[in-house]
């Protein structure tokens, strides 16, 4: 039987580091199912879903340990398999904003979605400087799944308007 282990780890961002980490994995008969990854400033950023046979997960959760040692911060968290029951009939969507960057724009955002009951499946953030004038943009993309009860109008309607408020562009499209 194979359990499922989600694991953060946070560091200073240097070469090699996810071959370190997936070594320790793969020593424990383990299997990276998952991940996303991203430098983030100065630093290395992973969370993994990770699967390893059950007699193997204490000596695995002990190696990822040792890694404390070399500057970087790692948490584990047993998880069950997904359930796709939780979400079963809810309507996925792309939600994709740009702009010029300011404060609140995810919690703007995130706000609306939570009010009406909508789970964020996915979401990525950034910004990066304008070619021409330097001026710092915001992008995101999220991928969101919708209540089949709450109607498109009643969550994007507040969506578009908070976007025009804050001077940014969304598009919000079916996600197949």
């Amino acid at each position: 039987m194979r359990t499922q282990l989600v694991v953060t780890l946070v560091g200073p961002d240097q070469v090699g580091l996810v071959d370190r980490f997936s070594q320790v994995v793969l020593k424990h008969d383990g299997n990276v199912e998952e991940s996303r990854m991203a430098r983030l400033g100065g630093d290395f950023a992973m969370i993994v879903l990770a699967s390893v046979p059950e007699h193997q997960l204490q000596s695995l959760e002990a190696a990822l340990t040792l890694l404390n040692k070399e500057g970087l911060q790692i948490s584990t968290r047993r998880t069950a398999p997904d359930k796709l029951e939780a979400y079963e009939g809810w309507i996925p969507f792309r939600v994709s904003v740009t702009g010029a960057d300011h404060e609140g724009i995810v919690n703007a955002i995130t706000q609306i979605l939570a009010q009406n009951n909508i789970n964020v499946d996915e979401m990525e953030t950034g910004t990066s400087a304008a070619p021409m004038s330097g001026t710092i943009l915001f992008s995101m993309k999220a991928v969101v799944v919708v209540p089949p009860h709450v109607s498109y109008r009643d969550w994007c309607d507040p969506l578009e308007q908070t976007a025009d408020e804050l001077n940014l562009t969304i598009d919000i499209t079916p996600y197949s």
